[in-house]
Formats: C-alpha cells, structure tokens, sequence
C-alpha cells in the first residue's frame, strides 16, 4: 500500500509538471541596461516559434510563451540574451556587445589606439548614452545618400532674392544620431542641417488671421563668426484639434523583401505601425499593401476601429525576397484612389529601406513615377528603416518630389514621436506647395546664406509659378530657416565679386543712413501656399527691421544655434568658422527651455558623445 501511495503521488508530480509545462501565460517584464537604464526597442522572440514583440519607451514588454520555453532578447550593441520561462514575470539586463574589429574595418581611432592589428570596443545603443565608443567602425558601407554642394554666401548687390521649398523632414536627425549611437561619426551626406533644426519644435506664435500658417523672425549675432549676423526665419501652421481632423484614408505600403529582415527593420515597422493603428478611428480607413518580387494588397480597406483585424495582418508579415518598389508604390496609389475620400486625408505610408532593386531602381524614374501620381491629391509619408544597406537618396527623391515628408525610423521612441506625439502635423496637411522667397536690403546686407535646404532650392521666377511643386505643411509644424548675413561694411572674405561695371553698387552699398536704421527693414519675408483642396496661391509678407538685433536671443534660437553649429562641424563646413562641439554643447544647455519629452537634452549627449569621439 505504501509503494501504491508512493506510486501515486510521483504520477501526480508528473502531471503537474506535464500541465505547468504546457501552460501558456502573458509574461511581463523590463529590459534595461548594465546601468539600468531602461532601452526601448528591444526584440523579443519565443525561440522556434513567430510570437514577437518589442519593448516600449520604458523598456516594458508583454508576450504570450508556455512555461519552459525560452525567450530571446535582442538589441544592436547588445549581447543577445536567452531566458527559460519559469513564470508571469521576467525583469531582464542586458550588457554591451564586445566587438573584435579586423584592422580592414576600423576607419577611424578615437581615445584608443592600435593594438597588434585588432581593437575592441563597446558599441553603445540608441538609449544609453553615458558611455562613449572608443573607436569608429564602418557600418554605413553600403548606405546610399545625396550629394548636395554646400549654399555659399551671395552678393545682395548681384541677387537680391533667395527662394526655397519649406522642408518639414527631419529623417537626417534621426539617422545622424543613429551613427553617432553606433560609434560612428556620420556621413557627411547624410547631414541635412535644415533637417536636424526642424527635428525639434519651437514655441512660435500661432496664426490667428485669415492664413493658416504665421511668420515670426528673429536676428542676432552668429556665434561661430561674430562679425556676422545670424536671421531666423520660424513658421507655424495653424493646429488643429484631435477631435476635429478629417476622416483618414490610409494606406500602409510595406517593403517585406528580404533586405528588411531584422529587429530594426520590419519587426520596427510592424510595432510602429501599431502605434498608429491605437489612434484610429471608427471613421478612417486602412489598407495594406505589401511588396518583395511583386506587390499585393493583403488588407482591404477596413474601418479604423477594427483594430484587431489590422493587427493581424500586421503581426503576419514576414520578409523575404527582392524589392518591386515601383510595383508597390503604383498599387498603393491605385487602391487610395479607389477608397478616395473627399475632403478627407488620403495619404500612403510607405516603409522601406529604400532598396528597391526590381523594376523602378533609379532616382530619375522614382522621380517620374512620383511626379505622375502627386495630382491624385493622395499625399505620401516615407518612413526610413534599417542600417547598412540604406538609400537615403531614394526616399529623398520620394518624398521631395510627391506629396510627402519623410522621417527615419532607428527605435520604437522615434515610431511613437513621429506616429503619435506628432500624429496630426505628420498625417493632415493644412497647407501645401509652401515656398519662401527673402528680399534682401542692400543698404544693410553685403551677402548672405542660407543654411541648408540645398535640395529645396528654386529659382525666383517659381515663387509666382503656381504650377511649381513645393512643401507642405501639417497640422501644428513649426519649420525653421536660418539665414547668415555680412552687414554692410564687413568684407566678404568667402569669394565675394567685384562691383559690376555697369551698376553703381557702391552707391547702393553706402544708401544707408542713421536715421534710416531706426526705421528701414533688413529683409521682407514672402511666403506663398495653397490650401490643400485649392489650386490658386496665396501670399502673405512680414518684414525683419533692421534694427532688430537681439543682444539677448531666445532660448529657441540659441538651441538653433547650437544645432546649426553641430550640423557644421559634422559636415567640415567652409563656413563652421569658430563653431566647436564644446560650444554646441553650451549653447544647447542655455536654450533647453520647455523639453518635456527630454529631446534637447538627449541632443546635448549626442554632442557631447561626438565631443568625446573627436578628442
């Protein structure tokens, strides 16, 4: 009978273990660094099984796993981690990555020097940026980017006009400071300056008249070249409210080839596109279209609040094989058309890595393609994945020349930025084909230059051209233009021209008097748009006085400034003059202000980080 009882009671042992074993359950926990600190974007997998998911902006994760199974924690820069499910709650940590590097990849030595042909480091990730790399490593090899000549100063006398498309990307920002994370410092194509600036928002005025969008300026002396002053030109659409934005219909057009495999890449996708998802409603619409070797429509157009419906689709994708990009893009217009809503917000979310490598491949036929299809009234937002193999120059193309922003996407905070914290000025357009056009005085302007926007630039007939394609501008976007000016009086030692022979510019040059300083404008700013469903332009002017220096400037327009300066320096401008990274860093700090979500502060640790890259 004792034996019996024995007998019994390991069966029953047996079962329980056999049940628990087989017991699926939600674990929950946090990931965090060595110093723990909590990283966001970590992938998570069930091992041998397609359960995913990625932890948010707190490094917290949900997943569904049995008791036994193992789950595997994956970050860039990381040591990947393997964990048995032995219950409801699992707190990870995570270390660094120990990297050998053969001497054929190092580019480049920071504090560390040569050791016997190899070098190690600890390649750091995007949310731990205590601890700076010792060396830079070539991780961008394959990456492709536009090559734009730096904007040099120009005689008022000669032109006094400078006229550009608004840019309301910020894809640079986020790319730079993706390399910069990884040890490396960035290309230096890749630096966009008017897109690091506009990265951050502003507190600029809000329009209250007829127009929806308001002009502020501000001018002060530039801080890399004193004898020079620097102009700011803000922008500021009008917000609209939440409950107010029109029915949207969306199209998620995903790049699943094989070159989009990875944590950071479609997983990233699919848990961006979550977050977006979350924000819909009963009386938008989605539709998702895929494309590798060929292009197919795997969602058709489904209310908003199907929530579940569309997260299922999402969740199914997996990548593999060539990218038919053009395919893709020709479908995803095809089936916005379809579902078209007037007076709605009908727009295509594209997210690739922009190798599309079947069919439509160069720049001049996306051009073509994309230039087609922008009177469909169907706007465009590319979304940027992956490292490596990235196409910068393609999305540029994409997005400049459809109706379309673009932003880059290296971690799920950057998906939440872009996709919810900024749903309304990323998605609804309030204002499009936005050009600027600044008249110079030449009685107080010797030369000037315009800061970035080398790919945005027009000529001046095109401001009064309403056929011209240009930017547009959503729901609350604040954009930024920065203007370097040589007062009168200061020689232009960057190239300048001699006086025209058959012009009196040197009488133009000394028109100026006392008195007229008091009273006469610097510059007049015009800006010209249309509303969305209009195709007749509108104009609106402000004047800057000339007398209008801030001895003082705004805290927005020193953290500008320092921006401005960190762009500069990691381009090897012409024009960085006495800009160093230790006077970015100050800058920045004087002008941190209102940051909430804490994005200069983690500009200032960039800085700070490339400070220490470059000593």
């Amino acid at each position: 009978m004792k034996t019996l009882r024995i007998m019994l009671a390991i069966f029953m042992v047996m079962g329980i273990s056999v049940f628990t074993n087989a017991q699926s359950l939600v674990v929950s926990g946090k990931v965090v660094d060595e110093n723990n600190q909590a990283i966001a974007g970590v992938f998570i997998n069930v091992k041998g099984s397609s359960t995913t998911t990625i932890t948010d902006m707190q490094g917290d994760y949900k997943i569904s796993a049995k008791m036994g199974k193992t789950l595997v924690f994956s970050y860039i820069g990381y040591e990947k981690r393997k964990v048995t499910v032995t219950g409801a709650r699992i707190d990870v940590k995570l270390t660094p990555e120990i990297i050998t590097l053969n001497e054929t990849v190092v580019v480049g030595y920071g504090m560390q020097g040569k050791t016997s042909g190899l070098a190690s480091t600890k390649i750091r990730g995007a949310f731990a940026m205590h601890h700076y790399p010792l060396i830079r490593y070539n991780a961008v090899e394959n990456e492709e980017y536009g090559t734009y000549r730096e904007n040099r100063f120009i005689s008022v006398a000669n032109e006094a006009l400078s006229t550009f498309s608004l840019d309301v990307d910020a894809a640079s920002y986020g790319n730079v400071r993706r390399m910069i994370n990884q040890g490396q410092m960035p290309e230096k194509d890749a630096v966009r300056i008017e897109e690091m600036i506009n990265y951050f928002s502003y507190g600029y005025a809000r329009p209250t008249g007829e127009h929806p969008v308001n002009i502020v300026t501000e001018s002060a002396v530039c801080p890399w070249n004193t004898k020079h002053k620097l102009v700011r030109i803000g922008v500021k659409a009008k917000e609209i409210a939440s409950e107010n934005l029109p029915a949207s219909n969306f199209v998620f057009l995903i790049d699943v080839s094989g070159s989009m495999q990875g944590a950071n890449r479609l997983e990233l996708v699919k848990a961006s596109l979550k977050l977006l998802t979350n924000n819909l409603r009963e009386k938008d619409r989605v539709s998702i279209v895929v494309y590798a070797g060929a292009a197919g429509e795997i969602l058709p157009s489904t209310p908003g609040n199907d929530r579940q419906k569309i997260k299922e689709a999402i969740d199914n994708l997996s990548a593999g094989g060539s990218t038919a990009g053009g395919a893709g893009i020709r479908l995803a217009y095809k089936i916005a058309e379809k579902n078209f809503i007037k007076n709605g917000n009908n727009r295509i979310i594209l997210c690739t890595d922009g190798d599309f490598n079947v069919g439509i491949s160069s720049n001049a036929e996306l051009e073509s393609l994309i230039e087609s299809k922008r009177k469909t009234g169907v706007y465009l937002t590319v979304l940027g994945y992956g490292m490596g193999n990235y196409k910068d120059n393609k999305l540029q193309t994409l997005a400049e020349k459809g109706n379309g922003n673009h932003a880059y996407i290296d971690n799920i905070q950057e998906a939440n930025k872009v996709l919810v914290s900024e749903f309304g000025s990323t998605m609804y357009t309030v204002a499009k084909d936005v050009k600027l056009q600044i008249e110079f005085n030449p009685a107080y302007v010797n030369a000037y230059r315009l800061i970035g926007y080398e790919s945005r630039l027009l000529n001046k007939e095109d401001f009064n051209d309403d056929t011209k394609d240009a930017g547009e501008l959503g729901s609350g976007h604040t954009v930024t233009a920065l203007y370097e000016i040589i007062p009168v009086g200061v020689e232009n030692t960057y190239g300048g021209v001699d006086d025209l022979k058959y012009q009196n510019t040197k009488k133009i040059k000394n028109s100026a008097t006392k008195d007229d300083v008091l009273s006469t404008e610097l510059l007049t700013v015009k800006l010209r748009y249309k509303k969305p469903d209009e195709t007749n332009s509108r104009k609106l002017e402000v004047p800057a006085l000339a007398n209008a220096l801030n001895e003082e400037p705004s805290k927005d327009f020193k953290f500008i400034m320092a921006v401005a300066m960190f762009g500069q320096l990691l381009k090897d401008s012409d024009f960085k003059g006495e800009a160093t990274y230790q006077k970015v860093i100050d800058f920045a700090k004087s002008g941190i202000d209102n940051d909430s979500n804490g994005y200069r502060r983690e500009f200032i640790r960039l800085a700070e980080a490339v400070n220490q890259m470059e000593k």
